[in-house]
């Protein structure tokens, strides 16, 4: 049986050589992960639910202030239901709405390139989505 920190600390840095082959990564104080793909923070974390069941999170901010209008929230809705390697959230902040797209999932096992690709089709979504909803 191994340790909870150590079980995220290896998947944390089998995910950090993976997202290497493709971007810039910074490990924070606590081993979180960040990273930017074309103007689009990101973050990986993991955790442990269970013994033998350990998960990445990829949370990425897609934009952030956008104007609180009905019209982006049903342009955000038809294009979360078009199918995406992740979710698109919508949070009401003071400033507007900021947009991310999260992504968990069970990583044991995976093997760097498999796991790279992975995390880089959600991260291309991402900067998809941005590129789509601001017009860039």
């Amino acid at each position: 049986m191994t340790s909870e920190a150590a079980d995220t600390a290896a998947l944390l840095t089998s995910a950090r050589h993976a997202l290497e082959r493709y971007l810039e990564v910074r490990v924070d104080d606590d081993g979180t992960l960040t990273f930017s793909h074309a103007d689009v923070p990101c973050v990986v974390q993991a955790m442990r639910l269970a013994e033998g069941l350990s998960v990445l999170s990829l949370t990425c901010v897609i934009a952030w202030d956008l104007p609180d209008q009905p019209e982006l929230a049903a342009t955000v809705a038809e294009r979360a239901g078009q199918g995406l390697f992740g979710t698109l959230g919508i949070v009401h902040t003071e400033r507007g709405l900021d947009l991310t797209l999260r992504y968990a999932f069970p990583a044991d096992g995976l093997d760097e390139a498999a796991l790279g690709t992975l995390l880089m089709l959600v991260v291309s979504t991402a900067s998809q989505v941005r590129s789509e909803l601001l017009g860039a």
